[in-house]
Order: C-alpha cells, then sequence, then structure tokens
C-alpha cells in the first residue's frame, strides 16, 4: 500500500516559501524522497535506483514491522524496482536490431512491415494495400523497421540513453505502455497527415516519446532541464530540415503522447495513482483508434 505524505511538512512549505525537510525544518530543500514524497535534505536523503528516499522509506522497504507487499520499493511512478532497470530497454534494441538483420536477409519485408496509408503495388498483383486496406498492423511494425546503418544506430542510441533512466524511474509496464504508446502516436499522425502513397520507417516516433517523457520527469524531480531543452531543440531542427526526408510526424506525434503520458504517469494523486496512468494511457489508444478511423474513412 502507497503510502500518504503527511500535512505537515514545515513552516517554510505551509507558509507558500520553500519545503523544508520533514526530519530538519530549518533546512530549506528542493529534494523529495522517491516513495513518500516528503522533502529532505542532504543529510537525510539516501541513494535509491532512482532519485533519493527518506530514512524512514528505507527502513520500512527493509521490512522492519510491516507486510512485505507494504514495504516493497517502488518507482517514482508507483511501479516494482526491478533487479535489471535496463530489461526491456535491452529487448526493445534486441528487437529493433534483429528486424533490421532480418529486412538485410530479405529485403521484401521492408515493404510488408512499411507505413503507407494506401497505395498500388503493381508489381505484387495484389491491387491496393496499406492501413486504410485493412493492414493495421503496419503501424506498430513499422516503428521497428529501419532502412540505414545510421537511422538504427542513432534510434537505438537514443533509446539506450533515454530508456535506462525512464525505465527505472517508471518501472516496467508503465515504460513499455509509454514505449508503444508514443510510437502508435506517431504512426497515426503519419498516417493521417501524410500523403497515402509515402512510404515512412522507424523508432524516432517512440524515442520522441521517450524525449517528451525524460523532459517530464526531469521537471518533476527538479533538476537542470538545460541540457534536455537543448536535445529537444536540436532534434526539432533536424526533424523539420530543409533537406526532407524525415517524417516529422511521426516524431511530433510520438513527443506529444509521450509528454502527456508521463504527466499521467509521475503527477497523479498517490490515491487515484493507478486509475490515472492506466486511464491516460487508455485515452491516448483511444484517440489513435479515432484518427485512423477517420482517415480511414477517408481513404476508402
Amino acid at each position: 500500500m502507497d503510502q500518504q505524505p503527511p500535512e505537515d511538512q514545515g513552516g517554510a512549505a505551509a507558509a507558500g516559501g520553500p519545503p523544508t525537510c520533514y526530519r530538519h525544518p530549518g533546512r530549506e530543500t528542493g529534494i523529495r524522497c522517491t516513495r513518500c514524497e516528503r522533502p529532505i535534505c542532504t543529510d537525510c536523503m539516501i541513494p535509491a535506483s532512482v532519485g533519493f528516499q527518506c530514512p524512514d522509506c528505507v527502513r520500512e522497504g527493509a521490512g522492519t514491522g510491516h507486510h512485505p507487499a507494504a514495504s516493497r520499493p517502488r518507482t517514482l511512478a508507483g511501479g516494482s524496482v526491478a533487479a535489471d532497470p535496463r530489461l526491456i530497454t535491452k529487448i526493445l534494441i534486441g528487437i529493433n536490431l534483429a528486424v533490421f538483420v532480418g529486412v538485410l536477409a530479405h529485403p521484401a519485408l521492408r515493404d510488408d512491415l512499411l507505413l503507407f496509408g494506401r497505395a498500388y503495388v503493381d508489381e505484387r498483383s495484389a491491387g491496393y494495400q496499406g492501413v486504410a486496406e485493412g493492414q493495421w498492423y503496419r503501424l506498430v511494425t513499422s516503428t521497428f523497421l529501419h532502412q540505414e546503418v545510421w537511422h538504427i544506430a542513432f534510434n537505438m542510441l537514443g533509446l539506450w540513453w533515454l530508456g535506462g533512466p525512464l525505465e527505472a524511474a517508471l518501472g516496467r509496464a508503465r515504460y513499455l505502455a509509454l514505449y508503444l504508446l508514443s510510437g502508435l502516436a506517431g504512426s497515426a499522425l503519419t498516417y493521417l497527415i501524410a500523403d497515402p502513397a509515402q512510404g515512412t520507417l522507424g523508432a524516432s516516433g517512440s524515442v520522441f516519446g521517450l524525449l517528451g517523457a525524460t523532459a517530464v520527469l526531469m521537471r518533476r524531480m527538479n533538476y537542470d532541464m538545460r541540457p534536455v531543452i537543448a536535445l529537444l531543440v536540436v532534434n526539432l531542427i533536424f526533424t523539420f530540415n530543409p533537406w526532407g526526408g524525415i517524417a516529422w510526424q511521426a516524431h511530433v506525434g510520438g513527443l506529444i503522447a509521450g509528454a502527456l503520458i508521463a504527466v499521467a504517469m509521475v503527477h497523479p494523486p498517490r490515491e487515484r495513482r493507478k486509475l490515472v496512468q492506466y486511464g491516460a494511457c487508455a485515452l491516448v489508444f483511444v484517440a489513435v483508434l479515432a484518427v485512423v478511423l477517420v482517415r480511414t474513412a477517408a481513404l476508402t
């Protein structure tokens, strides 16, 4: 069961000033325990897998007089703390690499997995193909598909750098939902706006979703926002570069979805945390579904 932070968090916090350490009321601090969210000073903060915890939560996590389920360590978003906080990230990178190698060995797979709305494929004598023709799987398979070595290298580096800390902060299930829904949202916006005969591929929508979520998480943890803002600006410059060749729709769709889901993951009321988190994921999925249905109706 999640703990509720106490109402009394120091006189300065109660008066609207900077929060003060709950164990040392005279010390102002911008650090909070990642489990109970109480303000803690540098003398009280104890390093955890993500952020810092207060001495009380560390003792509780050791199982001193509490039910094991109640004292189990939790991530910032309420997920279980895993022994390998990068396991899902490693699996996702492995899937992307496996698909890349598979396409190198069987180039015809590229056209089978590529995202496009509706196009006439004459060489296959199969008539029209695409998402509008019922091939909805392309919305997902295209997010694991890459063509050039530099493309997959850039995306996998981004996945490793951004994904690991997010997986540790959110927990495996929440992180996986964030990644998949960000990629799906990027595909849906591409399907809605892009030329239906234009093929797109890549994990960029998912990676941009992780970038948006990283910004939300860093703001939640009161970290310096300048590095992530600089990274976001650089990526947006490349996204809207005048040379073309980049599906900016996937980047924007993934970025928006990732940021919205992350807000629901790290800012919900503790007593309704799961409801808000799962509800936000469901709303993003419903929005994606609505976009796909509207675009399909327009193309058929």
